[in-house]
């Protein structure tokens, strides 16, 4: 069982007062600390899981430039067997042209499974695991809780609204994203990332990839990003439920809602 694994790293905003940095297209991140995004932790464990009972390769993949190389040594220290990444160099991509580079990378490797994160917790987006299996042309399922593999076949279960769950099969070659609480990712000494670190990570640019300036252009336009503003705390409305409904009627109409 050939596994890809894509991994992200991503500021750690848990806890922390974000600013806005100057030209209002991102936050400030000079100060941040940087993780592996939560989801493709889950990810590698999952793809790591899969080898350890069937056999075969884990493959971590990332796209950044080489500070990013520190989620790879994560990888590696986790269980995976080999590490790409792809350097960008001065391209800004959104989600679209990070789904197109991946997907033309992996198309060089012989697999069974690609796994990624439901999400990324910078972006928030979920887009770019579902457009990879669409530009590879892969048999594909989101939020995904359980994998348990049966010869060409995965049967996998996913999450959907209001606490339901789906089971299906899918058929492999496939690609799926993966969501927190699958399984428990292992914990990863500073040993075991030292060592991992004597480890080889390929490195490759987009020069060679084949790729038109169309593909990496960006398709998602980001015009402002802003703090919410601060508003007034609750207003508590005490009473029996008429008088409530009454008084979250008029406030309604104060603010400007009509029937």
């Amino acid at each position: 069982m050939d596994i890809i694994v894509c991994v992200k790293r991503v500021p750690f905003t848990q806890e922390v007062d974000l600013e806005i940095d100057e030209k209002k297209k991102d936050i400030d991140k000079a100060s941040l600390v940087y993780v592996m995004n939560d989801w493709d932790n889950y990810a590698i464990e999952e793809a790591v899981l899969i080898k350890e009972q069937l056999g075969g390769t884990v493959t971590a993949i990332t796209l950044g430039n080489e500070e990013d190389e520190e989620v790879l040594r994560r990888c590696l220290a986790i269980g995976a067997d080999k590490a790409l990444r792809i350097d960008p160099g001065a391209i800004a991509l959104d989600g679209y042209g990070i789904s197109r580079v991946l997907a033309q990378v992996i198309k060089r490797f012989a697999f069974d499974l690609v796994l990624t994160g439901v999400q990324s917790e910078d972006d928030n987006q979920a887009m770019v695991g579902i457009m990879m299996a669409e530009h590879l042309g892969l048999a594909h399922a989101a939020v995904v809780t359980r994998i348990e593999i049966k010869d060409k076949e995965a049967a996998i279960c996913c999450e959907l609204e209001d606490g339901l769950d789906e089971q299906s099969t899918i058929k492999l070659p496939a690609l799926l994203t993966i969501q927190t609480g699958i399984n428990e990712p292992r914990y990863v000494s500073v040993m075991g990332i030292k060592k991992a670190a004597k480890k080889g990570v390929e490195k490759i640019s987009l020069e060679g990839l084949g790729l038109s300036e169309d593909d990496l252009s960006p398709h998602t336009i980001i015009e402002k990003i802003f703090l919410p503003p601060e508003t007034e705390g609750a207003e508590m409305i005490a009473g029996d439920p008429p008088r409530v409904a009454e008084e979250i009627l008029r406030i309604l109409k104060e603010k400007g809602v009509r029937s």
